[in-house]
């Protein structure tokens, strides 16, 4: 990137994956989620053009890009109505965490089904005493013998029906106490003493939210990414990039929103003129135009120094633009919605069900306050509120 102009090469990319993602739409994507079907047939067209793991090392199935060529992908699904949360979990998260960590067997054994989309990959770390606060984690991880035992729960964990494997944050029971020293395992979803029930959602989506047990699950050796004593770099590796994603998640979300806005304004007359031609409805528009794009030149940057291997200026980055991605996508959701009139709250308009999917993104994967509370003490150097 140079001059503020990604480069041809990013934005072919974008170009092509419009292109896929117009010959499904929005009308699939929300006749999936209401009748209960899975996004399986796009996830496996965006795997096979090459596309889903664009992020990860060629020799792996991947494209080898950066983080700002999968958050193009995610960003131009969401733009065309088709904003695939696994996305910001299986290739950014997860495929980043092995690429940087995993072993060589590791990287061979999980990465080329990340790539084309048959080894989708989950990633848990919430849980429901822990909250915000990571480093409260309980799942723990016991050695026996040369294998390891894993006990804990997680909450909000999405595509545990969709995933073969996933990515587990725990501590090691020798460090239970005092600052968090994760240690990530991978755990097939299928492995005996792991379940998980679904919660249901307001959320319009195909995509579910999933409480997950973890019972004595015996793993070998070999499920333990990286080193048991990597601390916290081997996490932020993978959060890092989530925040990115989310960013992009959010303001293809909020291009879609805008885009359908836009449309309708155009075409709408009343006493007549288009209601887009007063400035009622125009300024509104403009506005979430300006702030959508403020957003989009954020995550470019914090693509960039994540890219540049700059991971703290990246954390900061990363964070401003999932908040300020967040925020423009709400706008334009409400705006949406109000453009229409009564039309913005019917199902045949579909603007509606984007108030809750743009809400979502002031909530997760980091909640606004958490992002404001990083800023005021590591941009500004403010006392720590908490």
């Amino acid at each position: 990137m140079s001059s503020f102009t990604e480069s041809e090469e990013r934005q072919t990319l974008r170009k092509e994956v419009t292109k896929l993602a117009k010959t499904y739409g929005r009308e699939y994507f929300t006749r999936c989620a209401r009748n209960g079907e899975k996004t399986t047939d796009l996830w496996l067209a965006i795997g096979k053009a090459g596309y889903l793991g664009v992020n990860v090392p060629e020799q792996y199935g991947g494209g080898g890009g950066g983080i700002g060529d999968v958050a193009a992908v995610c960003e131009e699904l969401a733009a065309q109505g088709c904003p695939l949360l696994m996305m910001v979990v299986s290739p950014a998260i997860c495929g980043t965490v092995i690429s940087r960590f995993g072993t060589e067997e590791q990287k061979q054994r999980w990465l080329p089904g990340i790539c084309d989309g048959t080894e989708t990959m989950a990633f848990a770390i919430t849980e429901p005493d822990a909250g915000t606060n990571s480093h409260n984690i309980t799942t723990t991880a016991r050695r026996d013998g040369d294998e390891w035992l894993l006990t804990g729960q997680k909450i909000y964990i999405s595509g545990m029906d969709e995933a073969k494997n996933v990515l587990v944050v725990s501590r090691t029971e020798d460090a239970k106490t005092g600052r968090l020293k994760p240690c990530l395992f991978v755990v097939p979803t299928d492995a005996p003493g792991l379940s998980f029930t679904s919660i249901p959602m307001e959320i319009v989506s195909p995509e579910l939210q999933f409480q997950v047990f973890i019972d004595d699950v015996r793993l070998p050796a070999d499920a333990l990414v990286g080193d048991e004593d990597g601390g916290l770099v081997q996490l932020f590796a993978g959060l890092n990039p989530e925040r990115i994603m989310a960013a992009s998640f959010s303001t293809g979300l909020a291009r879609y929103a805008l885009d359908r806005a836009t449309a309708y304004v155009k075409g709408r007359e009343v006493w007549g003129s288009p209601i887009g031609s007063h400035q009622g409805i125009a300024h509104p528009l403009a506005q979430s135009k300006i702030e959508i794009e403020l957003a989009r030149l954020m995550t470019q940057k914090a693509s960039a120094l994540y890219e540049a291997g700059d991971d703290a200026g990246a954390g900061e980055a990363a964070n401003m633009a999932k908040y300020a991605a967040a925020e423009a996508a709400c706008d334009a959701a409400d705006r949406a919605v109000q453009s229409h009139g009564g039309n913005g709250i019917t199902q045949e308009y579909g603007v509606a069900g984007l108030l809750v999917a743009a809400r979502a993104g002031r909530i997760a994967p980091v909640s606004r306050e958490m992002i404001l509370n990083f800023v005021g003490m590591h941009s500004l150097g403010l006392p720590k509120s908490y």
